[in-house]
């Protein structure tokens, strides 16, 4: 029986990494006992496959990314290693055990030999493969790095921080470039938006801030969103992010003009660690507290037009429902309870 999604893929313990393929049905998760586990996900009812998991690391999996030809699989974990797998079989290609000096929290695969690493202390990273370590390192920023991203032409590096600062660096002439002043809150997310022209950061306090590409000194704008920490956040289109919150909620955010679409999905009361989106940008995946995996249809989302003007909102609506499995559903009983109505820009 062919289902809108893929089913739920459930862990024996809580995933806290998930990534997705670029080119096929998989996905990757890491989880906090530190083993590592490929799937292939399908909508046809019972079609999900456990291919291969790896037992590698010695502590808890921070994250897990692809390389962007989809042949290896990179893993960081809490005991400061970096390990690179090959996707066919789970085989440990290249491991740099005591790669940090601290705990590793996330990499950024830039291109096929070069990749970032940044560390629970602030340590940034950059490796290239064709040379076996780093080429450039970087200590910018006080608190841990929580997610990095990248131009389009693998020049410009930015790194969100739990010290409330986004970090600047050019890769090509390995230096540090700048900081912006500290934002309210811990950085918990990095992305471009608008072909490049606008970055976007979820925060710890339930605000995004966003940044003018040559701008980073200072945010350009806010957007306060009526949701506990934004723990992720993902690009959908070129306007629209779906950001993961604590409160279990995946909300579907357009950015400027600033509007809460909706609820995509959630996992009721867990705090979602992270989101990751399929190629074509039909289908999101997220990983929470409940130790599951579920998938979601966000083909709706390329399609909404919003326009400028903002209607007047009442307050203690739910949250309008963006796809079938969604709170705000009839199936579920209490959403209108739960969930009051976002707020306007601030």
């Amino acid at each position: 029986r062919l289902r809108d999604t893929p089913e739920d893929i459930c862990f024996e313990a809580t995933a806290n990494a998930i990534a997705l393929h670029p080119l096929r049905p998989l996905l990757a998760a890491g989880d906090v006992d530190g083993d590592v586990y490929l799937y292939s996900y399908s909508c046809t009812e019972g079609e999900n496959r456990q291919l291969w998991s790896s037992g590698h690391h010695l502590k808890s999996c921070r994250d897990v990314a692809f390389s962007q030809d989809g042949q290896k699989l990179f893993t960081v974990s809490k005991d400061k290693s970096i390990h690179i797998l090959t996707v066919e079989e789970g085989r440990l290609e290249t491991r740099f055990p005591k790669a940090h000096g601290s705990a590793l929290n996330c990499i950024l695969p830039i291109n096929n030999h070069v990749f970032a690493t940044g560390d629970d202390n602030g340590a940034l990273k950059v490796w290239d493969l064709r040379k076996g370590d780093s080429i450039l390192e970087a200590h910018q920023q006080e608190e841990y790095i929580s997610a990095m991203a990248v131009d389009s032409n693998g020049k410009i590096l930015l790194t969100a921080s739990g010290d409330g600062t986004l970090g600047v660096f050019n890769i090509k002439r390995r230096r540090f470039d700048l900081l912006s002043e500290p934002q309210n809150g811990d950085l918990t997310s990095v992305t471009l938006l608008k072909r490049g022209k606008k970055v976007a950061c979820g925060s710890s306090e339930g605000t995004i801030y966003l940044f003018n590409w040559d701008g980073f000194g200072a945010a350009s704008d806010r957007f306060a969103l009526r949701a506990e920490s934004l723990d992720c956040m993902v690009p959908i289109t070129d306007s629209i992010v779906c950001v993961g919150s604590l409160d279990g909620v995946i909300r579907a955010v357009n950015i400027l003009p600033n509007r809460v679409l909706g609820c995509v999905g959630q996992h009721l009361g867990e705090p979602i660690e992270q989101l990751a989106v399929a190629p074509g940008g039909q289908l999101l995946a997220s990983c929470a507290h409940d130790q599951k995996v579920k998938f979601w249809d966000v083909s709706a989302l390329g399609t909404m037009v919003v326009d400028d003007y903002r209607k007047k909102k009442k307050k203690g609506v739910p949250l309008r429902a963006l796809s079938g499995k969604a709170v705000g559903n009839s199936e579920d009983f209490f959403a209108d309870l739960r969930y009051e109505a976002e707020p306007e820009a601030a």
